[in-house]
């Protein structure tokens, strides 16, 4: 329950009037929030404990780089293609059963990924939680668009919320960093059980029911148009950076962008769209969500190959590997709840501005990156927490914008929206920056001693060079891992410049809202 309260203020004339204030959230509210953020623990723990997991992975089931960056970001284009049509279901048959279906869903996959005995068997496993996931995501931000109705409060809650992500993130290298070196690689992936749950056992008892009380017709050409749209886009773009430009890609992206065409088209023409294009027309709302995309894009792609650098390249375990990472994902976390704080002085401009001034600066710090250990691991924890702490600030803000941009019964729609600019960003910053690292690493190796029959296996990956490497004669295979170690490195610094670059890009359009005369924190009108 909500609790409504009245304030005296005066009239142009002087006169006094009595206006009422939002209600304000209660205890159960704020316990109901506890609870959508362990659903966004489990999604947020599970992402950065597979990156910990890729070279266990790599070494078990021996996938091909093109089937490793499957694993890797299948689950985020199976969700991104569908969190339109999951947030637009939540709106119409109620945002806490869809986040408790989800919840069931993604615990069931996670078993399926955890006892997976072939790389085909664990991306269809991670097929399954992005359908899962993608019920979950706009369930959680939606609920608190209609739970926390006063302004402030409510960029209070999406603070806790985006720091939840930010702290699963955090939990999730150590947690899976002791996991990795007490048990098989599989492990990572149950971790998830016991949050399922806590979710399961809590969410009927705490968080309301929340749906639109006139939704309308569910539109299924509209929910293919969408899926249609996204996914042959993204994984066009994944082929194309792995492998340089082909007709048949080509061709891909173009029939994603075509069906793209279709869905905007569709949705003009409908009384009640599945996206209503409407808030697209504010610029705090598309600012928000390009802001979004660009800020997760890079730190996604980071985090990607930090984890294999931190143990491949400078021989770091996997629980020490998340040590090294945990500052930043810290910083992340801090970064998030102190948002609240900050845009109660400066406008959301300023802030998004200012803080993915400070990613960027954290991603060109990554190309003072080297092969040696003793003069990198400084370097990396700083680079990384300037990232994190940049990032968990523009996250938050854009979440806040984006949500209250939208009337609460268009909660789930507008949730979903956000989401889906969150999840094309990790899934595009894995493929196109994993995809320069692999390519640069390729380009630089000295093959000059291997077999060319050998070649093949040698170039593969960064874990199938290592693992080349040591069953080479040893003079042969340490100058060989010499020029691995060195070659991934040159990658990482191209990858780094391409992702100051992209933070600029995004610090530049974010400061075209500090003229902004109308925000608010929960994005209401002054």
């Amino acid at each position: 329950m909500t609790t409504q309260t009245t304030k005296d203020t005066r009239n142009d004339f002087g006169m006094a009037m009595e206006t009422t204030s939002p209600p304000r959230a209660t205890t159960r509210e704020w316990g109901g929030l506890a609870v959508l953020a362990l659903a966004l623990l489990l999604l947020a723990v599970d992402a950065t404990v597979l990156d910990l997991a890729v070279p266990a992975i790599s070494a078990d089931l021996a996938p091909t780089t093109p089937q490793l960056l499957w694993i890797i970001d299948v689950y985020s284009f199976v969700l991104a293609g569908l969190l339109v049509v999951m947030g637009n279901l939540g709106d119409r048959i109620g945002r806490r059963k869809l986040l408790l279906i989800g919840g069931v869903g993604f615990a069931v996959a996670s078993v399926i990924a955890a006892f997976s005995v072939s790389p085909e068997m664990l991306i269809a496993a991670r097929v399954l939680q992005g359908v899962a996931g993608a019920t979950l995501m706009p369930a959680t931000l939606g609920l608190i668009r209609s739970m926390f109705l006063d302004p402030r409060q409510r960029t209070v809650a999406i603070a806790v919320w985006s720091a939840m992500a930010g702290g699963g993130a955090a939990a999730g290298p150590l947690l899976g960093g002791w996991l990795l070196e007490h048990y098989w690689w599989g492990s990572v992936f149950l971790v998830n059980l016991p949050v399922m749950l806590a979710l399961l056992v809590l969410g009927p008892v705490l968080l309301p029911e929340s749906r639109d009380p006139n939704p309308g017709r569910f539109d299924l050409p509209s929910a293919a148009l969408s899926m249609l749209a996204l996914v042959p886009v993204v994984y066009a773009v994944k082929e194309t950076a792995a492998h340089g430009l082909s007709l048949t890609m080509a061709g891909i992206g173009a029939f994603g962008l075509l069906a793209g065409v279709l869905f905007v088209q569709r949705q003009r023409t409908l009384a009640h769209p599945m996206l209503d294009l409407k808030l697209f027309a504010l610029p705090r709302f598309r600012i928000a969500v390009l802001t979004s995309l660009l800020s997760v894009f890079a730190l996604a792609g980071e985090l990607f190959f930090a984890s294999q650098y931190l143990q491949l390249v400078l021989g770091h375990s996997p629980l020490e590997a998340g040590l090294l990472l945990l500052p930043g994902l810290a910083a992340n976390v801090i970064a998030a709840l102190a948002s609240a704080w900050l845009v109660r002085y400066w406008r959301p401009g300023l802030v998004l501005s200012g803080a993915l001034l400070v990613a960027s600066v954290g991603s060109a710090l990554f190309l003072l990156l080297s092969p040696d250990a003793a003069t990198s691991n400084v370097t990396f924890i700083v680079a990384f927490l300037f990232t994190g702490a940049g990032v968990g600030v523009a996250l938050t803000i854009s979440s806040d914008l984006v949500v209250s941009s939208a009337p609460a019964a268009r909660a789930g729609a507008a949730a979903a929206v956000s989401e889906t600019a969150y999840e094309t960003g990790i899934a595009l910053g894995v493929a196109v920056l994993g995809s320069v690292v692999m390519a640069v690493f390729r380009n630089g190796l000295d093959l000059s001693h291997i077999p060319a029959d050998q070649v093949g296996a040698a170039s593969e990956s960064l874990g199938g060079a290592t693992e080349f490497a040591r069953d080479l004669p040893e003079a042969v295979g340490t100058e060989f891992l010499t020029s691995v170690h060195e070659a991934f490195v040159s990658g990482i610094h191209l990858a780094a410049i391409g992702t100051s670059t992209v933070m600029l890009i995004a610090a530049a359009v974010a400061f075209r809202l500090r003229t902004a005369r109308t925000w608010a924190p929960g994005g209401e009108k002054t």
